[in-house]
């Protein structure tokens, strides 16, 4: 095998998206995936193919990581706890994960000064009131006291983290803060909107909107993402830099169910739940998110621009 791009979380979702488009690129792929939520399922289509391993284990316990690094041409870090519902139930695993798994792969990574592109999120804006979210903005994260805000504050330790290896290591580093992916293979399990919508309208039951459900989002496209992420990491004047991947074209929650049940021609109904029912007391949801994406059309050329409609379509 040439030397590798390693992709950590690349059984999930957007990992199993990223590993497909690398091999159809020709490069060779080590994924290192835990299975704690993303799935072999997810790599069936390429599970065959002579250019890519998978190594089932935790990155802070994968004892071949310094030798595969070593060897490798650059590090996709997407392995991280993941979705508001698995967050707001396991906050040691999620603070643990997104920490502890992320030091290790910039140690290492720092050694052999292999570049890394690590994903963050769009969480780690907070509780920020702008109409739209830039790369240069303050931070605004809630109190300790509400568990939601533990994976944005873990996830902005990352950052940090990342950074200050980059200045004090000289590792070459990017950060990717991800607005609501979506497409085939993400899972409702952990609470994303768009395929828990998906598989209600399919079964005839209610699509849950929480709150009143004017909260709005920017929906991308995975392979949109995965584009962004590809030409970021191969994109010199990236380096170092944080950059917001999404669409900035925004739908309320109760319009994305409306057009779930357009699109899949369903007699479902929409069923309005209290954030206190849905998760814990004192919940707090952002209404609105949209990211500037000006600094990543600049830098790379691309604007996500598959809309809403044609990705309900591709993921149903």
């Amino acid at each position: 095998m040439s030397s590798p791009i390693i992709v950590t979380g690349g059984a999930g979702f957007i990992g199993s998206h990223l590993t497909e488009r690398l091999l159809r690129d020709g490069k060779s792929v080590v994924v290192i995936d835990d299975l704690s939520t993303g799935r072999l399922d997810n790599l069936r289509t390429v599970e065959s193919h002579p250019q890519l391993r998978v190594i089932t284990d935790k990155v802070s316990t994968c004892k071949e990581l310094p030798e595969i690094v070593a060897g490798a041409e650059s590090i996709y870090h997407l392995a991280a706890a993941v979705g508001v519902e698995l967050v707001m139930k396991s906050q040691i695993h999620t603070i643990e994960t997104n920490l502890h798994e992320t030091e290790v792969i910039l140690e290492v990574a720092s050694r052999f000064k292999v570049p890394v592109l690590l994903t963050s999120t769009s969480e780690v804006y907070g509780k920020s009131q702008k109409d739209v979210f830039s790369e240069e903005d303050d931070l605004v994260i809630g109190p300790p006291h509400l568990s939601r805000w533990s994976y944005a504050c873990s996830k902005l330790m990352d950052e940090f983290l990342a950074l200050a290896y980059a200045r004090e290591k000289g590792l070459p580093v990017l950060i990717a803060r991800l607005f609501n992916t979506v497409g085939p293979r993400q899972t409702g399990r952990y609470g994303m909107v768009l395929p828990r919508f998906i598989e209600a309208a399919r079964k005839g039951e209610s699509l849950k909107v929480f709150g009143d459900g004017k909260q709005t989002r920017c929906f991308c496209y995975v392979k949109d993402t995965v584009e962004a992420l590809v030409r970021l990491q191969n994109c010199a004047g990236a380096k170092g830099g944080i950059f917001n991947v999404g669409r900035d074209s925004e739908i309320s929650i109760v319009q994305l169910a409306q057009l779930v049940l357009q699109i899949l021609g369903s007699r479902s109904s929409i069923e309005y739940v209290p954030y206190d029912k849905a998760y814990l007391a004192g919940f707090e949801d952002m209404r609105r998110r949209r990211p500037a994406i000006q600094k990543l059309a600049n830098t790379i050329g691309f604007h996500p621009q598959t809309s809403i409609e044609e990705i309900i379509r591709l993921t149903s």
